[in-house]
């Protein structure tokens, strides 16, 4: 059987139109974050001050570093909602770590957290890649189940700023340079992923899956361990968040975390990665948790209702979403006009 080769022109075309919109997107974002900042300036000078800066750099570091792990997830065509309710286990666990031994260390504590995160994603993972259960009815369903077994767990004992170690406590408050440690615990974690992303094969098969998950089969791609790996790094991501939660909040309830999978599926959406899996990159989800937060805190500043911040950000949601459906039956219909104009080699 003869094989049909995929015309010169069409192999060129379709990666660069898909590299120049996520540019496109990535830039838009960043005008957006400076536009809003700017505006907000103008009304209200103390909105550029150096706390406020930070404020707007820590604000979304625990959302953004949930967001590089949720985008491997959808970039392969799935979603992971549970994230909120491993955050929440993950940063009581921790905490009740520290009620029972104050000497341990903060590396300790984080891989703890991490490693918490990394079994509840193994379980989703699994039943995903394994038993081939959608992943929205699958994570819905772990959601609901984490969260149950927090307040069980917690049985409404809270987490006191008493109970954590000050070392432990600055790794959430404090800054080196002016910058927020949080912040940086995220960045070094969209680097890292993000170069993982773009030179291991591994890591680009999530594509590949994402953009058509029967010729990923058909081209020997290990579909299930990859969609397991998306999911257990995006549970471990969860559960360091919880941790660094508990370092920034202090604090800790059954209700840690609550809502954070929406945030966080906003934040990765926004921006610019496919909702219907394929594209898109841990940047560009960092990014949209900055553009959501500074929408936030400027609402703050402005003293408008911060349901508005809610509605925007469901706005830019349906936006990207819509977006994200117009370019892809553009690439459908360039594929098509290709096969049409080239005909099988």
């Amino acid at each position: 059987m003869t094989a049909v080769e995929t015309p010169p022109q069409l192999r060129s075309s379709s990666p660069s139109l898909v590299l120049q919109v996520l540019r496109f997107r990535e830039l838009a974002i960043v005008v957006a974050i400076l536009l809003v900042f700017g505006v907000t300036v103008l009304k209200d000078p103390s909105f550029a001050n150096a706390l406020s800066i930070q404020q707007l750099l820590a604000g979304p570091a625990i959302i953004g570093l949930l967001a590089v792990g949720e985008t491997l997830v959808i970039v392969t065509r799935n979603v992971d909602l549970s994230v909120g309710s491993v955050l929440g286990l993950s940063a009581y666990l921790v905490g009740d770590l520290f009620v029972h031994d104050k000497s341990i260390t903060i590396i300790v504590a984080l891989l703890y957290g991490l490693l918490i995160g990394a079994g509840c994603g193994l379980v989703n993972g699994v039943i995903v890649a394994y038993a081939r259960v959608p992943s929205l009815v699958v994570t819905l369903g772990t959601l609901y189940i984490i969260r149950g077994v927090t307040a069980v767990i917690v049985n409404g004992i809270q987490i006191n700023p008493t109970s954590i170690p000050q070392s432990f406590l600055k790794l959430g408050s404090g800054t080196i340079l002016g910058i927020p440690y949080i912040f940086i615990i995220t960045t070094v974690a969209v680097v890292v992923v993000g170069y993982v992303m773009r030179n291991y094969r591994a890591a680009r098969d999530l594509y590949a899956i994402g953009s058509n998950p029967e010729a990923a089969v058909l081209a020997g791609i290990p579909v299930p361990r990859r969609i397991l790996s998306a999911f257990v790094i995006s549970g471990a991501l969860a559960g360091l968040g919880g941790a660094i939660w508990l370092a920034e909040f202090a604090t800790v309830a059954s209700t840690a975390g609550s809502g954070y999978e929406l945030l966080v599926v906003s934040a990765v959406v926004v921006g610019g990665v496919a909702i219907f899996g394929g594209s898109g990159t841990v940047l560009g989800a960092a990014l949209g948790a900055l553009l959501l937060n500074t929408i936030d805190q400027a609402l703050v500043a402005s003293r408008i209702s911060s349901f508005w911040n809610q509605a925007i950000a469901g706005a830019m949601l349906l936006l990207a979403i819509s977006f994200d459906r117009f370019v892809s039956l553009r690439a459908e219909r360039a594929l098509r006009r290709g096969e049409v104009e080239h005909g099988p080699a």
